[in-house]
């Protein structure tokens, strides 16, 4: 009886432990199913999460490229307007973005570029399947800076006829910044890829580690031992059709979801990995805790049912701090998107009001070239509009060579002059530019002068006009018609007997300024904009270019305004007084002078390829009494060198900038040339390439002497006089 009890109890126990064992396996098998379920999940939420970080780089790439784009097209269309697309290009100054500007003439394979050097197409592959917004994209390439960059073609059309091709180089570099710092933690890694070429281009900061760098993507494909030809196979394909592509494939022993993801409809591409560890860090947590249960649920059920309890919680945590990431990531490219558009916005904004400073000397040299007309037959009335029109074109030139080195003034790279000049003359020209302009506003113009103890004085004359005309031109625009403008010039106590103190006040009763943006008024690209004022044009430039000019005269500048007030600027400089009296033009040279610099029987061999160019020097010799022979370009100069016999010609006055031969490689070759003379003639060269730079080139080409455009008559006398004695 005890043996069949305790056959039965053996029996129950064997049916309970089964019955235990059997809902262990029962809710283990649910537990290691649900747990699976939302580690694939979780696996799926992560794939989405890297679908979404990519379309999100991908569109910040490609909201910047559609921005350089626009701003291009807005570059050609500019340069349809003007006369000379050429100085136009040379005029631009590169940037971090832009490297190189280039155009190409239609009908011409070769061009210019802003660097001065000589540009075409050669060694660029543009494919018309690789558009951006309806322009041709070169595939990458390697610049002259060692960096990988890519160019834009843009056709400029002006009316219905295409005359030429705009080029503007961009480099990979410029989009770093733009893109998220960091990925997944800095684990994952990331590559831009031109799609053409499958060269990587751009491999972003804080985008994950590497032992070795990948140049392309059979170097990819080697270093991260991608070898089964089908997937290479499926990847070509996918490549060549511009589709985007995720895989999983060990890289250095771990599992990672590699990605190829397309950029601009297959431009260029988004191409690396991100380890599984990474992205399924959630799915990783939940299969350790599946062993745990596994392991430790014979030890107790209500255990196990409480370690899942808090494992959900904890995988629900997790997710918020991943989706919080996300976030992040996406506040990120955002952020960088936003300042793509202000750069670009910036850009578009300086192009439409480079007009502001330049329109005003440009009014007093229209206005008098109307009056010259009027009065041609009155000899002192020319003689007295012509001294006017230099005074203004002269500003005129400074002003845009100003506009071309802003960028040396912010630097402190500008350098003063130093010369005497007469205060009286100074304040005469500038009266001769402003109050015309009051006029035609009928605006009065008051001039004041006190205190003043020398007249003769040393300093940059053009700068400290520069100065004054900024001043005064912004008081006449920001005052209604029928107000006041003051030119004060006071005389302050010395500190020194050597230096003049002076202050300078320009005065108007306009609409003035608030004081929210009298704090901004000195800095690059503002102007004061409401109801009234908002229709008066500017490139912003003006007041800042004054604060530094006024700054490295060793000055001070002031402000004070008030809304419907008017405004009062006050500038303190120390100026050098002039041991000798200045001379005025033409009066201070003696007979014997302008008989030692006249150009009488002289003859001039000369290099200029503008028609009008070529005209005006034409004239200016035939007055002075001496002939000259004028070709196209530098090659047909020295073939009639070669053909002329020995001293022929006193002079070559030589172009830099002309179509078939420059005027440097026209120098070097007569220089070279096999005759007693040809390292003897004196070569002058006379371009508007006006910097130091090009100085030192034509001196480096064998040219005697640099004269910039526009050619000062005197000068070139005087310059020609002393190469031929030398």
């Amino acid at each position: 009886m005890k043996k069949k009890s305790y056959k039965n109890e053996t029996k129950k126990r064997v049916s309970l432990f089964l019955s235990i064992i059997i809902v262990f396996c029962f809710f283990g098998v649910l537990i290691f199913s649900v747990s699976r379920k939302i580690s694939k999940e979780m696996s799926a939420a992560a794939v989405r999460n890297l679908n979404e970080n990519l379309d999100l780089i991908k569109c910040t790439i490609e909201a910047i490229w559609g921005k350089e784009a626009e701003f291009q097209k807005l570059m050609a269309q500019e340069l349809a307007s003007v006369e000379d697309p050429e100085d136009y290009i040379r005029s631009f100054q590169k940037n971090q973005t832009m490297v190189k500007i280039s155009w190409i003439k239609t009908g011409e394979t070769e061009g210019i570029s802003n660097t001065g050097e000589v540009f075409t197409e050669e060694g660029m592959e543009f494919f018309p399947s690789q558009m951006m917004e309806g322009m041709e994209i070169s595939s990458s390439y390697l610049n002259y800076m060692g960096t990988w960059a890519y160019t834009l073609k843009c056709s400029v059309i002006r009316g219905d006829e295409e005359i030429g091709t705009l080029y503007v180089e961009y480099t990979y570099d410029s989009l770093d910044k733009s893109l998220p710092d960091g990925f997944y933690d800095k684990q994952a890694m990331l590559y831009i890829m031109d799609a053409k070429t499958e060269r990587f281009v751009l491999k972003p900061k804080g985008m994950g580690e590497r032992n070795a760098g990948h140049l392309n993507l059979e170097d990819f494909y080697r270093a991260n031992d991608i070898h089964e030809e089908p997937l290479r196979a499926e990847i070509e394909e996918c490549v060549q059709n511009k589709e985007d592509i995720m895989f999983y494939h060990d890289i250095r022993g771990k599992s990672a979801l590699n990605f190829i993801w397309m950029v601009n409809d297959g431009t260029i591409c988004l191409i690396g990995y991100v380890p599984t560890e990474a992205i399924q860090q959630e799915g990783k947590t939940v299969n350790n805790n599946i062993f745990i249960v596994i392991f430790v649920m014979t030890g107790a059920f209500f255990l196990c049912c409480v370690l899942y309890y808090f494992n959900q919680r904890q995988q629900r945590k997790i997710m918020k701090e991943r989706e919080a990431e996300r976030e992040q990531h996406n506040k990120q490219l955002t952020e960088a998107l936003h300042a793509a558009q202000l750069a670009s916005n910036a850009k578009t904004t300086f192009l439409s009001n480079m007009s502001h400073d330049i329109r005003t000397p440009m009014n007093a040299v229209i206005g008098f070239t109307t009056l010259l007309a009027k009065e041609a037959e009155n000899p002192d009335k020319v003689r007295e509009y012509t001294k006017k029109i230099m005074a203004s074109g002269q500003h005129l030139l400074s002003l845009i060579n100003d506009i071309l080195e802003v960028s040396k003034i912010e630097s402190g790279k500008l350098v003063l002059t130093r010369e005497a000049f007469a205060l009286n003359d100074l304040i005469s020209s500038i009266d001769a530019i402003i109050r015309p302009m009051a006029g035609e506003k009928a605006q009065e113009f008051h001039v004041e002068v006190s205190d003043i103890k020398h007249e003769h004085l040393m300093g940059d004359v053009t700068r400290i006009n520069q100065i004054l005309i900024n001043l005064l031109s912004n008081a006449v625009k920001y005052t209604p018609e029928g107000g006041n403008i003051w030119l004060r010039i006071i005389g302050l106590k010395q500190h020194s007997s050597q230096f003049e103190r002076i202050r300078i006040e320009v005065e108007d009763d306009g609409y003035g300024m608030t004081q929210e943006y009298l704090k901004t008024i000195f800095d690059v690209f503002t102007r004061a904009e409401n109801s009234t004022t908002n229709k008066v044009q500017g490139t912003g430039l003006g007041m800042a270019i004054t604060k530094n000019i006024v700054e490295l005269m060793g000055g001070t500048i002031e402000v004070f305004s008030e809304v419907d007030e008017g405004s009062l600027f006050r500038v303190e400089v120390e100026l050098s007084i002039s041991e000798s009296r200045t001379e005025e033009p033409g009066n201070g040279r003696s007979p014997e002078t302008e008989e030692e610099d006249s150009l009488q029987g002289l003859n001039f061999l000369a290099a200029e390829d503008n028609e009008i160019n070529a005209e005006i020097l034409s004239e200016i010799l035939a007055f002075e009494g001496a002939s000259c022979e004028i070709y196209e370009n530098g090659r047909l100069v020295l073939e009639r060198f070669m053909e002329s016999e020995e001293g022929e010609f006193d002079a070559i006055l030589m172009d830099v900038q002309m179509p078939v031969m420059n005027g440097y490689d026209a120098t070097r070759a007569i220089r070279q040339l096999a005759r007693k003379d040809a390292d003897k003639i004196p070569i002058i060269a006379m371009t508007a390439n006006a910097f130091v730079e090009d100085e030192k080139e034509a001196l480096k080409a064998g040219m005697n002497v640099h004269l910039a455009k526009p050619i000062d008559v005197g000068l070139l006398k005087k310059v020609i006089k002393q190469s031929i004695e030398k």
